[in-house]
């Protein structure tokens, strides 16, 4: 058998797909005489091979695009799901200083009417006192929604690393692929004289679209991790003041 002649299975075993996959896009190739060895197992040619090389190549390199569209999906909705967090984790930081700021003015007036009044009655006093609990109890909620804040933030962050680990592998997946096509292109330049037009035609099509691909990965990757860095940057920015700091005011 020539070695340049490869059986279904073998070329199957090469790609890293199964039998079926490479029967399936036998059906497109333009000879429809299939060469067979004494057994009457099916040979393929070498362009026979490539073609078939380029078909299954294009449905890994669009699997991997389709997985980056997702991917940035996902990631768009965290950044929105974060800024509304962020937004209540401040509103509720202005609640919780306007409730401390009321508190030691309470405090205030009622050290002045101690000292200043004594004559005050218990029903003020009492009034005061229930103020003052309210508000203590006011306080503790804020610190325990801030929290549970921190706490959210915290696993965002974590879906935001698994989520840059996934795209980190696509890229190397789409690296691999790169280089198969540059293989492949190479084997293609040495039969350049054995290849029909439309076939060098389509090659040709394949690579410069490929090419275009990666550079429009490239630069999705490049403004995902910008994005991300911003965000982290608002994040350390809007970071709400510790409540005992403001105490000791």
């Amino acid at each position: 058998m020539s070695e340049e002649l490869k059986t279904i299975k073998e070329l199957a075993d090469e790609l890293g797909v199964n039998k079926q996959n490479v029967q399936y896009h036998i059906k497109s190739l333009p000879n429809k005489e299939r060469l067979k060895n004494e057994k009457g197992i099916i040979l393929l040619t070498i362009d026979e091979q490539n073609f078939i090389r380029a078909k299954i190549l294009k449905i890994s390199t669009d699997k991997v695009l389709t997985d980056k569209v997702l991917a940035d999906k996902v990631l768009t909705d965290k950044v929105l799901a974060d800024k509304v967090l962020a937004d209540k984790v401040l509103a509720d930081k202005v609640l919780a200083d306007k409730v401390l700021t009321d508190k030691v003015l309470a405090d205030k007036v009622s050290t002045d009417k101690i000292s200043t009044d004594k004559v005050s009655t218990d029903k003020e006093n009492n009034f005061l006192i229930e103020k003052i609990k309210i508000q203590e109890e006011q306080i503790r909620d804020l610190k325990e929604q801030r929290r549970n804040g921190k706490e959210q933030l915290d696993i965002k962050d974590s879906q935001i690393a698994q989520m840059q680990n996934l795209l980190d592998q696509q890229q190397r997946l789409a690296l691999q692929d790169k280089k198969l096509l540059d293989e492949y292109k190479s084997e293609i330049n040495d039969l350049k004289a054995l290849k029909m037009p439309s076939q060098e035609t389509e090659f040709k099509h394949l690579d410069n679209q490929y090419k275009d691909e990666v550079n429009a990965l490239k630069e999705k990757l490049e403004n995902l991790q910008e994005q991300i860095k911003e965000q982290k940057r608002i994040e350390e920015q809007e970071k709400p003041r510790k409540w005992w700091g403001l105490w000791r005011k």
